[in-house]
């Protein structure tokens, strides 16, 4: 939580925190994903809520199993953070699940990751740490549109 206060571009405020709602931490969200980083990957436009979109190029494909159920996502690099060397190893998970529009925000959360978070084609995805993007608190915010099929 503290991340919405510190960053100076939040729509949230001291006085939000009270009305945020998070789930309580479960482990079994906690998973090793297998890895497939994609080589040569072409960049294209991803679409955002408001606005024309933003460049990105896919790092890997990600395979793991959910509470039982088998689910493929894909890990995103941005262009422009990639050119900012204190950036340049950010990479970004965006996901929709059956919770969106019902229980989180309806166009899907995302989580952060780092390529040093990749180690011999396995990488560590918690759930837990996933989050909103600005856009799920407040309009003027230019937000990619996660995929909308998990598998």
């Amino acid at each position: 939580m503290d991340d919405f206060l510190e960053d100076k571009n939040s729509p949230l405020k001291k006085e939000d925190l009270q009305y945020l709602r998070f789930y309580d931490a479960d482990s079994t969200y906690r998973v090793e994903a297998h890895a497939r980083i994609v080589v040569s990957a072409p960049t294209f436009v991803m679409p955002v809520f408001a606005g024309t979109g933003r460049e990105y190029v896919k790092y890997a494909d990600l395979t793991m199993q959910v509470k039982g159920k088998p689910i493929t996502l894909s890990v995103y690099r941005s262009t422009g953070l990639a050119k900012i060397p204190l950036y340049a190893d950010y990479l970004f998970l965006p996901f929709t699940d059956e919770t969106n529009a019902q229980e989180t925000y309806g166009g899907g959360r995302y989580i952060d990751l780092r390529e040093g978070d990749f180690k011999n084609g396995i990488v560590t995805i918690d759930f837990n740490k996933a989050y909103n993007p600005y856009c799920a608190f407040a309009g003027g915010y230019s937000c990619p549109n996660p995929p909308t099929k998990t598998n």
